[in-house]
Parts: C-alpha cells; structure tokens; sequence
C-alpha cells in the first residue's frame, strides 16, 4: 500500500495531476469555496480511469496536521492486496434514509468485505437511520464515515463520486481483502450539564417537547443570547442522547430550527422516550477525545497505520478555533510519524466506538479509521 497526497488552494488551474503512483483510490476532500471542483473530479477520472473516486464537500480540509479552507485535498492510495469497489445511491428525502441505505448496502457482494467507507449528503439525510440501514445488511462489518460539511450555515453540501460531484448522494466504497488491516475510533470530550430532560414528542430527527414543553423553547432557556444566532450557535450546546440504560450515549448536533412549530433538527434520530441533557465544550477535553480515538483505533491495529482518515465535527472546530490543529497533533503524536493523514471537518460522523461495538452516527466526535496492508 502507497499513499500520497497533493493539495490545491483556491483552486485548480487544469495541469495534469502528478502522481508518483498508479492510485486505485483517490479520496477527495473539497472546501464550498472551491472553485470549480467539477472540473477537478473530471480531470481526475480521465486521467486515472481505473481508480475509484470518492469524497465530500467539508467544513475544513484536513491534510498531515493541518487544517485548511478553500482547498481540495486529494489522497491517492495504491493497495497492493485489496481491490476497491464503489456504489452510489440517490437521496432528496429525508424520511427515505434507511430504505436508501439498504438499497446501497446490497449493491455490495459480501465475501472477503473487509471494510466499508460512507460519504453522505450533510443535508437532505437521517444520519442514523443510514447507519441502521447499512447495518441492517451488514451487522458484523466494520463501517466507518461521515456526512458532508459545508461551512458553518447548514445550508448546502455536495458528495464526490465516479459519476462526478453533486448533492443528495452516499457513495460507499468497500474494501474487498484478506490482507488489509483496519482500525478505527470515535471520542468526543464534550461535558454534560443540567438535568436531563424526557423526549415527550419527536418524529425521527425532529424535536418536539421536552418534559412536555416546546423543544426549541426549552434549548433557547439554555443559551441565552447565543440563541439568536441559532441554528449556528447550537453546535456549541449539542445534546447528549441516552435511549437505552445499557447503550452508551450519543451526542446530537442542531441543523435546523423552527420557530413556527418550535421544533429542532437533528442530523440524527431522536427517539420519543429518550433522554436528553445539554453539553459544553471545554477546549482541553476535545483535544484529549481526539488523542483517545486514536488509541482505541491503537488497540484494534497495533501497528503504526499506513493511512489515517479524520472525520471531526464542525462544532469542534467552532469551539476550537485557532488551536483546531491541535487535535489533529494529537491524533499525530498516537498514530506515528509515518502515517499519512487526510480527513474532514463534518456534519455527522459514522462508526463504531470502539472494536465491539455497533455502527452509530455521531457528532461532536473525532472518529478515526486506519489502514494498513
């Protein structure tokens, strides 16, 4: 397995794209305000017509230890002992998510899939439902991932593929080998506060009550000022979500607010009868959740990885401003020096918390995946 990465800021001026190798992968992290990433992707797939292509619009490109804007980020990587495999599938509702998904799972031949990778629109999307449907076809395969950034307004995301970049798709890659090795992680290091409030009312990723009171009237009591500048403000304050006593929580992320019906939008489920508490940032324990994915992606691939893929939320990013690149050093310092390191900042991130656990989306996370042939 090779890997190597090539940067271009603002944007791409049409040359030919100098590769040291004949990539069969080429992951692709591409900033908004990129110009012209069509033409970028089009490039890539007559040049490299045999590689798969796949990647996501970002709220930050993340490339080594740093985190840039403006920028597409390109990953070539050229497995010696793993053949690649790319599906897509088309989304523009939201309450079609999991049957969407199971459609994209079984699009996928199960022997020797050792790994699947997801990128998903940020937008037009149940994160959660996603990952129950992939995981209704796939209940022991590792699958990791994330949902599309597009800057801090909510308002647009774009997903790349070998059909080219567009909204309201998931791609999903699969990993077919007997020989690669895979680890993976997600931490968090948000703290909760106040007490924990019942979800009287929601449909799928949308909050009505809590405790019985409108949802967006009770999370406005909390922020204060910051209220106004909802739904922005609200990557601050996420909630922690525990439905089960037996599961471990989740963290839920506003993507939209209502003031008409007082609701809130989530990129993920958020059960009637589960229970909610609010959180806050402190800036030294998300640096620390970002140094513990990746000692548990450690514990599952003890060996210094080839390649680290980093999907954090942009609500960290929002808390962490200019020391944002500390927790991508942090990764570095577990992971090694001569692993190579791409990745994005997201809406939603996809995959297990650690080795023995189920597929889940989260937010407000640093969720790693590593590999190595």
């Amino acid at each position: 397995m090779n890997v190597y990465q090539k940067v271009f800021n603002i944007k791409y001026d049409g040359d030919a794209i100098k590769l040291p190798l004949n990539p069969t992968l080429l992951l692709v992290f591409i900033s908004p305000t990129f110009e012209n990433p069509e033409v970028l992707v089009t490039k890539m797939k007559s040049q490299f017509p045999d590689a798969v292509i796949a990647g996501c619009s970002t709220a930050g490109e993340i490339h080594d230890v740093f985190v840039s804007d403006h920028s597409a980020v390109i990953t070539a990587i050229e497995f010696n002992k793993t053949t690649v495999v790319s599906n897509e599938v088309f989304i523009d509702d939201m309450t079609k998510s999991h049957e969407v998904a199971v459609e994209l799972a079984n699009k996928f031949e199960k022997d020797r899939l050792k790994h699947l990778f997801v990128f998903s629109d940020g937008i037009k999307v149940n994160g959660a439902k996603i990952v129950e449907g992939l995981t209704s076809v796939f209940d022991k395969l590792s699958i990791t991932g994330g949902l599309a950034g597009g800057g801090y307004d909510f308002e647009s995301t774009f997903v790349i593929s070998d059909t080219g970049v567009g909204p309201h798709k998931i791609v999903a890659i699969g990993l077919y080998s007997d020989d690669l090795k895979v680890g993976f992680g997600s931490k968090g290091g948000w703290d909760s506060f106040g007490i924990e409030r019942l979800v009287t009312k929601s449909t799928d990723n949308i909050l009505y009550e809590l405790d019985g009171r409108p949802a967006l009237e009770v999370y406005k009591s909390f922020l204060g000022e910051a209220s106004k500048d909802l739904p922005a403000s609200g990557l601050r304050f996420p909630l922690n979500l525990r439905h089960k006593e037996s599961e471990e929580p989740v963290v839920r992320t506003i993507l939209a607010v209502s003031e008409e019906d007082q609701s809130l939008t989530f990129a993920g489920s958020i059960p009637t009868n589960s229970y909610v508490r609010m959180m806050k940032a402190n800036i030294d324990r998300l640096i620390d959740g970002a140094e513990d994915s990746a000692k548990i992606t450690k514990q599952i691939l003890p060996e210094n990885p080839q390649l680290s893929i980093l999907i954090s939320c942009v609500g960290r990013r929002l808390v962490l401003k200019q020391l944002v690149e500390e927790e991508i050093e942090a990764v570095r310092n577990v992971v090694g020096p001569s692993s190579a390191i791409t990745g994005f900042y997201s809406y939603g991130e996809i995959a297990p918390f650690g080795e023995f656990s189920p597929c889940q989306l989260h937010n407000q996370t640093m969720t790693i995946t590593t590999l190595s042939e």
